[in-house]
């Protein structure tokens, strides 16, 4: 267990990034299985910058890294291109 009073805060400040890391991983997870499963092309091509936006989030605070949202963020694209 932690004695110092320091390591005690750093401890209390890990558990809410991790809760806050794991909301914006999750959400970020349901958004592309949900742009996924859309089959109308106008719909998916309004849905796609928030779902690139969310990724790019992640990337930014090194929650994923950036060959992931960069891999991602392709395939999504091209998802949509196919729609039309």
């Amino acid at each position: 267990m932690a004695q110092h009073a320091s390591s005690k805060k750093r401890i209390r400040q890990d558990a809410k990034k991790r809760v806050r890391n794991r909301y914006y991983k999750k959400s970020t997870r349901t958004a592309i299985a949900k742009l996924r499963s859309l089959t109308d092309a106008k719909e998916a091509s309004t849905f796609l910058p928030k779902v690139v936006s969310m990724i790019d989030k992640l990337a930014k605070s090194n929650n994923w890294h950036k060959n992931k949202a960069a891999n991602l963020k392709s395939k999504l694209t091209k998802f949509v291109n196919s729609l039309a």
